[in-house]
This record gives C-alpha cells, structure tokens and sequence, in this order.
C-alpha cells in the first residue's frame, strides 16, 4: 500500500489547514502509511502525549498518522556550528529516510519544508506550481495549480490531485479534521474548570501573532463584561510573551475574565469545551474551527475568504476600511479598529441562539 509523506512543519493555524486534507487521505486510504514531517512544538496536533502506541496502528490519541518525524529547523539554524547539530540533522533524515516512502506532499511550499522532502527519497515530491517561496518548485516532481479560495481548499485539492494514482477513481472527500483525544489533558481540562468554578465559559484569544491583527485588549475586557451578564465566563488564552495582553483584557473585564496558560493538547481539550471562541486570525480560532466550536472571528488586514474559520457555525466581522495585506505592521490595522465591542457581543450572542433585546 501507499507510503505517503507530509510536510507542514508548523505553525498552529497552519497545520490545522492541512488537517482536513490528510483526514481525507486517511479515509481514503485506511490502510496507507502516512508519516508528517513537524516542529517538535506542534506534535501534540498529531497525538498524544505519552508513550507512543505502535506506529501501524492508529487510535483516538494519534488518529491520523502512522509516523511523526519531528524537526528542530529553528534550533539547527541557531546550532549551525556545532558537530552535534550535525548528528541531529543526520539522525532525522535516516528515520525518514529508512520508511522509504513513495509520495511527499509539501503543503508549506518553503524552501526548507522542500527539502526536508527531499530526505525522504521518494521519488515523487508535490507541491504547489506557484509555492510561498518561488525556489521551492525547483525541489517538486509534481507540480499543481491552487484550486479553491480558502486555503483548507487548496490544500484539499492539491492532496486529491497527489494522490489521485492510489484513488483508483474514487473521490477524496473534504471531510473534518480528526485531532488527537488526550486523556490527561482532558483530565487537567475538567479539573481546571472545576477549580474555576465555572458551568459555561468563553475562550477569548487576544494575541494576533503581529500587530495590525490585534484587536484592543481593552475591547475584549468589555465583551467578558457583557458575556458574564449572561452568565457566561470568559478564559484568556495567553502564549508565551502574551501575559501582559492578557492582564490588560482582565483589568478591563471587572474580573470577569480570567488568564489561561496550557499546553497544546490542553488547549485542544479545553477548546472542546468552550461555548463559544472570539479572537482574530490566529492558530487558536482554526482551532475552535476544526473542533466545531462556535467562533467570532475578528478580521483586519488578513481576507477571511482565504484565512477565515473554516466552519459554517462561525460569525467573521471586518471592516469595509481594512485592506488585505502581507506586510506584519506593529499597529492595529484601521478598519479593525472600527469594530465594536457591541458588534461582537451581539455576534456571540446569536451564536449562542440567545434573543437580542
């Protein structure tokens, strides 16, 4: 059977847009070998954490893929110099290696994620004709065009044009992603909302990964105070290097909102059972996406027509004013300004099918 490759090697939001694509391969292929080069950091979207069970076989804490091929390409960058990173570096490429797979799938289309591929001596490498860094088609057998608007689309008609050879006629459906069950993680989940005391709560993701998709902190205290008057706390979401933002959203809330700091997988577990998500375009929104989560999304500078939550019980607000960009400007890009704190709370409660008076 079919030995296939993934290259995504982050980030969060990322990764979650080519989920629903392996998903399918996996469906459709149940007795393919699948293995998915990653960031150490990101392969608790992939599986639990914990011993890993036995690679052939696949279960609700790794439901996906047979083989995780972890890479430090930030640490090997930083490392260059030193003879270890070198054992490292070759240690990785022969575990990938030795799997012998026949197809790598390159969703990244960057020039590392190209030639990690290449370690793999597959002999059929695809990715996109026109990738995010143009030298990366150099390193592609195959090349396709982009189909569909939003990127989840694309990277579902790139995995069905790869893999069409071992399809043998049938359809690769666009199917939800299945994202790992950790039973510790969500024994930390429950334990964490008991402890809180909290029946029903909001997950509310401040941090925009750069400036001009960042809503004010102050805007998304003000929504945690118009949720509690529904009886409906509010958890800040707050990574690395976000404590300060979140503090500002809690000072603003009254206390109706409270800091949240987790892992991946416990993020996933807690997402799992949040009312409602409200945030912008960032990997924790994709997130409540994949898992069916209600969302607000908060949209500036990045087109929700390519990025939005890909979920058809989503409300995305953007202003007329705000103009799509790549450029990462440090200030909150000007039409995402202009939306409201009402606006959103209004968005959230029709969400949650409550009457708007």
């Amino acid at each position: 059977m079919a030995k296939i490759l993934i290259a995504r090697l982050g980030a969060l939001g990322d990764i979650l847009h080519a989920l629903p694509a392996v998903t399918a391969i996996r469906a459709a292929l149940p007795d393919a070998t699948l293995g998915w080069l990653i960031e150490e950091r990101w392969t608790e979207l992939l599986t639990a954490r914990g011993p890993k069970p036995d690679p052939d076989s696949l279960s609700l804490q790794k439901p996906v893929v047979n083989f995780i091929h972890t890479v430090d390409t930030k640490g090997w960058r930083q490392r260059a110099m030193r003879p270890a990173t070198l054992g490292e570096m070759y240690g990785a490429r022969r575990r990938v290696a030795k799997i012998h797979y026949d197809l790598v799938i390159d969703f990244q289309g960057a020039v590392k994620s190209a030639v990690l591929a290449r370690w793999s001596g597959a002999r059929t490498i695809a990715g996109f004709g026109q990738p995010r860094e143009s030298a990366a088609r150099f390193f592609y057998s195959d090349k396709y065009p982009r189909v569909g608007e939003h990127v989840i689309e694309q990277n579902h008609a790139l995995a069905a044009l790869a893999v069409k050879n071992y399809l043998e006629g049938r359809e690769l459906k666009l199917i939800a992603p299945a994202l790992p069950c950790d039973p510790v993680a969500d024994e930390w989940a429950a334990e964490e909302i008991a402890h809180r005391g909290i029946a029903a709560f909001a997950l509310l993701n401040p941090g925009a990964g750069w400036g001009g998709k960042q809503w004010p902190p102050e805007s998304y205290g003000a929504v945690a105070k118009a949720l509690a008057r529904h009886n409906l706390r509010s958890l800040v979401n707050a990574a690395p290097g976000e404590e300060e933002l979140a503090r500002k959203v809690i000072e603003a809330s009254d206390g109706q909102a409270s800091e949240l700091r987790c892992s991946i997988g416990e993020l996933i577990a807690l997402t799992r059972r949040a009312r409602i998500f409200i945030g912008g375009d960032t990997g924790p929104l994709h997130l409540a996406a994949a898992l069916d989560i209600p969302v607000v999304a908060i949209y500036g500078p990045t087109d929700p027509a390519r990025t939005g939550p890909f979920s058809p019980r989503a409300i995305t607000l953007r202003h007329p004013q705000s103009q799509t960009t790549f450029s990462h400007n440090r200030e909150a890009d000007s039409g995402l300004l202009q939306i409201t704190a009402d606006e959103v709370t209004y968005a959230a409660r029709h969400l949650l099918g409550e009457a708007h008076d």
